[in-house]
């Protein structure tokens, strides 16, 4: 009998089994920085000279990101996490671009017996890189184990994402004390430290089409501004803060989102600024864009400013943020698919900021790529 024979005579969802723990992946050694950045550029049209820049930011961390580490530590304690709670679900880890695949971790997760598997992102947000391309993640990984194993045609195989949790108060609240913390680490000043939120930037015209067609583009955008003025306003802060951008690539000629983090310290240094907190809300762990973007780059421009800086730690390993994992995991394990909160927070046009295909396979028209210049 299939699983989706099965299905069909208890009369009610078969409870997922699995969880696939997906995330973007990075270089172990050396010698996989630049088949690494490769993957991540396959068709964006970047120039080698920018990939031999970036190849030097994890040269400097001896050629190895700290992603992969930080994923292993959350997945173990994630795993803690479950069995305290008598939840007895395997937890197995892939990767977008870099080993382990995600290809190769289907097939694993096939042939240890799993069909119904729930996939938890390592991106908290909508939009197509937040979003849609887990989506195309998993599909691809279908696909390749179909080709693998031909059994998966009568024994069929389904994995589901899990929804977006940026605006989860586990998430919220756990960013909000490492602001609270950060802020305790500069000296006392009759005014408190300028709090700056970061988050990966994105092609301006990917902005434009992130969310379903119709709802006017933005979806990241609006979920990133929204999510830190509920860190901001956990912290003290209020409306009291900025929201800025890091980490840009690709080719020069094409517009991101801005202002990047190094312009904006430069703006608030020339406004009277004296110490800078800087929250990368967009961000769960500590990965490559964390550690050189902030910790290097920015740290640097804040010296040379005379800015006191202190920047505030990611969620990764705050007990509330794997515990919220483990919420998400609980909600659907029993076999109900996924699905979006039916009401978010909305926007000053009155827009709410979800997504209709939240944590299911994405309509055509919802978080469509904007197409790439061709590289000259």
């Amino acid at each position: 009998m299939t699983t989706a024979d099965a299905s069909k005579a208890v009369g009610s969802p078969i409870a997922f089994d699995a969880v696939l723990f997906l995330s973007f992946g990075g270089p172990d050694e050396p010698a996989d920085v630049r088949p690494f950045l490769e993957n991540v550029t396959r068709g964006r049209g970047v120039p080698p000279e920018r990939l031999d820049e970036v190849a030097e930011h994890y040269l400097h961390f001896g050629g190895v990101s700290p992603i992969n580490r930080l994923n292993l530590e959350m997945i173990d304690s994630l795993r803690g996490e479950l069995v305290s709670r008598g939840v007895d679900l395997p937890v197995f880890f892939g990767n977008r671009n870099w080993h382990p695949m995600i290809e190769d971790t289907v097939v694993e997760m096939y042939r240890a017996g799993h069909r119904r598997v729930l996939v938890f992102p390592t991106s908290a947000w909508g939009g197509y890189s937040g979003c849609r391309q887990y989506n195309e993640d998993i599909g691809r990984a279908l696909s390749a184990a179909t080709a693998a194993l031909p059994e998966i045609a009568s024994d069929p195989m389904l994995l589901r994402k899990l929804p977006q949790y940026w605006h989860e108060p586990s998430f919220v609240e756990a960013f909000g004390d490492a602001v609270i913390r950060a802020v305790g680490q500069l000296p006392n000043r009759p005014v408190r430290p300028r709090l700056v939120f970061t988050a990966h930037s994105i092609p301006v015209a990917a902005d434009r089409s992130d969310g379903p067609a119709g709802s006017g583009g933005q979806l990241y955008q609006r979920q990133v501004s929204a999510a830190a003025a509920a860190v901001a306003e956990k912290a003290g802060y209020g409306t009291e803060f900025d929201l800025v951008w890091q980490s840009r690539s690709g080719p020069p000629q094409v517009p991101w989102l801005e202002p990047d983090i190094c312009d904006h310290l430069e703006i608030v240094a020339t406004q009277g600024a004296e110490q800078v907190v800087v929250c990368p809300v967009g961000f769960v762990s500590d990965h490559l864009e964390v550690v050189w973007d902030l910790d290097n780059e920015a740290a640097e421009t804040a010296e040379r400013l005379g800015l006191g800086y202190v920047r505030a730690d990611t969620v990764g390993t705050d007990t509330r943020f794997i515990a919220l994992i483990a919420d998400l995991i609980d909600r659907y394990r029993g076999g109900e698919v996924p699905t979006g909160p039916t009401s978010l927070p909305g926007d000053d046009a009155g827009r709410e900021l979800g997504c209709a295909d939240n944590g299911s396979t994405c309509r055509a028209v919802c978080c469509v790529p904007a197409r790439r210049p061709a590289r000259t």
